[in-house]
């Protein structure tokens, strides 16, 4: 990384390889040549033990910025970065922008998490402006992860990214062994293989994580009678129940209600619940490992300020024997006495309609797997699942990322999608269906003329998918249609909606959503 000044490098490794202490090597290298450095993250909150040890290494030299500070204190970290009084910044994505003087190196750490593109306009992607920051300034670039995102493999496989591998655990353990257990002979939530090894460990004196990637109780109510669902009011998806609150919540929109004691369309009482969710794994484990304690690590039960930290030092210092939680638990952890992770569903991710799903699914079990047998041998990880068969689980389980992003290139290639293609997507959404559905129909009709006008259609430069409703059609009361432009270069494209947008309003209750390269379609 040092043998130029400037350039793009990906530091690719299993988890646990030591990926963090190059990142600080390199910084610490940077800052004696008397440049500057931005180290991102994905998530400040999920990412503590990285932005420790980057306090940690630099001291009052460092500058931490997110969401989570106060105006004044953002305020006073940024003119302290002005002043060059902080030559380090670390935080999430908008720390991109932080005006370093003589930025030399950029740090983009777990460069496959979504949550470095904006969800709110300017919809920008930390990753890009980085490599745009980077190559304007003559500075470094060094991403990383064990699980690159599809596009930026690409560019390691063609040479625009130069890959750097790390390839063993330096703190002594081994990558865990994975194991598939198909959840269709089981009965329970937690298969009886999970059981076991559970207990196992704990006999052992080692620490277990289980990880599910959904929330609350329950997710799925029906009645047996007449065959309702109960969804929500607002939103075109089902309500979870959280049993610890008594009250069925949207997680899109936030409505809340009481749990219907009948069925609301036909008074049946023949109704019952499916589907479970991070509470309901909770009540399991509290029964099956009486002499466990366990700590559950989710939006709801780590709401309250410093109770993450707290509940993530009792685990590292032995006083917690297994952390059950949602994504909190997924990523960037470090304990050196975790021996096994349990997978609880691996197919909540899978299963979504969207393009990238395939690769989310293999990034999560892979960096969840991660978190087990860091510094001895031995580590476990048990992944259930529904579709044991399926390429994606069956390569992650094998370590086999290569084989991975082999197939899933070949299916992008085939379906045109992104790296082969460039995408646009356009959101119309109003209080009111058939305005949304209006809206989609001419703006769609405008984007066809446009493009037979200046022959971008018949090239084929530019193609427009839809429009169609979204996968989650209703989100807050509001219908919601998309269309996607997909073009090789994002040029055509981008001229072809700018013209098509040039002196067209839609009705006052239409709002439009552009994303330029999406990372989700829902």
């Amino acid at each position: 990384i040092l043998s130029k000044a400037d350039g793009r490098w990906y530091l690719y490794g299993p988890t646990g390889t030591g990926k963090t202490e190059v990142f600080l090597e390199a910084a610490e290298a940077t800052l004696a040549e008397g440049r500057g450095v931005i180290y991102l993250v994905p998530e400040i909150a999920l990412t503590r033990q990285v932005v420790d040890a980057v306090r940690h290494r630099f001291g009052d030299l460092c500058a931490v910025i997110h969401s989570g500070l106060t105006a004044p204190k953002k305020l006073a970290e940024w003119r302290r970065v002005l002043r060059g009084e902080a030559r380090v910044v670390v935080g999430a994505r908008s720390a991109v922008f932080a005006p370093v003087t003589k930025l030399g190196l950029i740090v983009l750490d777990e460069e496959h998490e979504g949550s470095y593109k904006a969800g709110s306009s300017p919809r920008y992607h930390a990753r890009q402006v980085a490599m745009r920051r980077a190559g304007t300034e003559g500075a470094r670039l060094v991403m990383g992860s064990a699980t690159p995102s599809v596009e930026v493999w690409r560019q390691m496989a063609e040479g625009n990214i130069e890959k750097l591998t790390l390839s063993r655990r330096l703190a002594g353990g081994e990558m865990p062994a994975i194991e598939l257990v198909d959840m269709r002979a089981e009965e329970g939530a937690l298969s009886r293989r999970l059981i076991e090894a559970v207990r196992q460990v704990k006999r052992e004196g080692g620490q277990s994580i289980l990880f599910l990637n959904r929330r609350g109780f329950s997710y799925f109510w029906s009645c047996r009678t007449c065959g309702a669902e109960l969804k929500c009011r607002h939103c075109s998806v089902g309500m979870t129940y959280h049993k610890e609150r008594g009250r069925l919540v949207c997680h899109y929109c936030g409505y809340q209600a009481a749990p219907p004691s009948a069925c609301p369309s036909c008074g049946s009482l023949d109704t019952g619940w499916a589907g479970f969710g991070t509470e309901r794994i909770e009540e399991d484990a509290a029964r099956l490992f009486p002499d466990m304690s366990i700590a559950r690590v989710d939006a709801d039960s780590m709401g309250r300020k410093g109770v993450l930290e707290r509940t993530f030092d009792d685990f590292r210092d032995g006083r917690i024997d297994a952390l059950l939680g949602t994504q909190m638990v997924a990523k960037g952890l470090n304990f050196p006495g975790v021996r096994l992770v349990g997978v609880i569903l691996a197919d909540t991710t899978l299963n979504l309609p969207d393009f990238r799903a395939a690769e989310r699914a293999f990034a999560l079990v892979t960096q969840v797997a991660g978190r087990a047998g860091r510094f001895a041998k031995g580590g476990r990880v048990i992944v259930q699942t529904y579709r044991p068969t399926s390429p994606v689980l069956t390569r992650a389980a094998a370590h086999d990322a290569e084989g991975f992003y082999t197939d899933e290139l070949a299916v992008r290639r085939a379906l045109e999608f992104p790296p082969y293609a460039r995408l646009i997507r356009v959101v119309i959404r109003s209080k009111e269906a058939e305005k949304a559905r209006q809206a989609s129909a001419e703006l769609a009709g405008r984007l066809a003329s446009v493009l037979s006008e200046t022959g971008a259609g018949k090239k084929v430069e530019v193609e427009v998918l839809g429009p169609a409703e979204c996968p989650v059609g209703i989100v807050a009361g509001n219908h919601r249609g998309q269309i996607l432009l997909r073009s090789a270069n994002p040029a055509p494209a981008r001229a072809a909606l700018t013209a098509a947008l040039s002196g067209w309003k839609p009705s006052g209750s239409v709002y439009l959503e552009i994303d330029p390269d999406p990372v989700s379609l829902m």
